[in-house]
C-alpha cells in the first residue's frame, strides 16, 4: 500500500534545523495553536498537499552530496510531523537505507505508543519546550505541556539525542522562576547536546491577517539581547550547552 502524507512545503537547504545542510519536510497539520506561531497556516492537516513517500524521496536524493558535505541531512517538522507518523516513519525509514542522517522537530504532545514508530528511525529529535510553567504552557498554545514533559524523559531514557528549543518571549516565557524550573527538569535528562534559545519575532504575524486569525502579539517586541544572555547564562548554570 501506498502511503501519502499531506505536506505543506519543502525545503532544500535548509541551515537552522539541525546538525549541517537540511533537507527541511514541513508536515501539515499541528496540535498546538501557538500564539506566536509564524507558520498557522501548517495547523489544518486538510490544507496540504499530498505526497507519496517515493515523490519525496526523489527530491531528497537530489541533494544527498550537500548533506554528506555538511554534516547535514533531513529534518521533518511542521506543523508537527507526530500528526501523521505512518508517513513519517516511513519517510525516515527510507532515508536510513540511503545512509542519510534524520531528524523530527515536534512539541511532544503525542502519545507515545504513536510516536515509538517514528523515533525507531531518527537519529535527533529537536524538541520545542514552551514553558515548564503548565499554567503558562496552556495559555500560549491551547493544551497541557504534561505530554512534552513525557516524551522528553521518554527520549531520556532511550538515550535518543536531543535538541531543546526555547522561545523567549518577553512577559510571556522570561520569567526567571520558570526558567530555572526548566533548567532543573533538562538537567536530569542525559541526553541533551544542546539547548537552542530562540528570541521571538514576528515575521509571521502577516500569515495571522491573512487567515483572519487574531494575533495577540501585535504589541510585543522582540527581547534585547541582554535579556537573551541572561537565560542562556541560567540555562548554562545548569550544564546546559546552549
Amino acid at each position: 500500500m501506498t502511503i501519502k502524507g499531506m505536506i505543506h512545503s519543502l525545503e532544500s537547504c535548509g541551515t537552522v534545523d539541525g546538525p549541517g545542510v537540511r533537507f527541511v519536510v514541513f508536515m501539515q497539520g499541528c496540535p498546538l495553536r501557538c500564539k506566536f506561531c509564524h507558520n498557522p497556516d501548517t495547523w489544518k492537516l486538510k490544507d496540504g498537499k499530498e505526497f507519496t513517500v517515493d515523490e519525496v524521496m526523489n527530491e531528497v536524493k537530489k541533494y544527498k552530496s550537500y548533506m554528506k558535505f555538511s554534516g547535514g541531512g533531513i529534518t521533518v517538522s511542521g506543523g508537527d510531523p507526530l500528526m501523521q507518523p505512518k508517513f513519517v516513519a516511513e519517510l525516515l525509514k527510507r532515508c536510513k537505507e540511503e545512509k542519510i542522517h534524520t531528524a523530527i522537530d515536534t512539541s511532544g504532545y503525542v502519545n507515545l505508543d504513536i510516536a515509538k514508530d517514528v523515533l525507531e528511525y531518527a537519529d535527533l529529535v529537536l524538541l520545542d519546550i514552551k514553558s515548564h510553567n503548565n499554567i503558562v504552557y496552556k495559555d500560549l498554545t491551547g493544551v497541557s505541556n504534561e505530554p512534552t514533559l513525557k516524551f522528553a524523559n521518554y527520549l531520556s531514557s532511550i538515550n535518543k539525542p536531543m535538541w531543546v528549543r526555547y522561545v523567549l518571549v518577553p512577559h510571556i516565557t522570561d520569567n526567571m522562576e520558570d526558567i530555572n524550573s526548566l533548567g532543573k527538569f533538562l538537567s536530569n535528562l542525559n541526553n541533551i547536546e544542546k539547548l537552542e534559545v530562540l528570541p521571538f519575532h514576528k515575521m509571521g504575524e502577516f500569515k495571522w491577517d491573512e487567515l483572519g486569525y487574531d494575533y495577540e502579539l501585535k504589541n510585543t517586541r522582540p527581547p534585547s539581547e541582554d535579556s537573551v544572555k541572561k537565560v542562556i547564562d541560567v540555562f548554562r548554570g545548569y550544564g546546559l550547552r546552549v
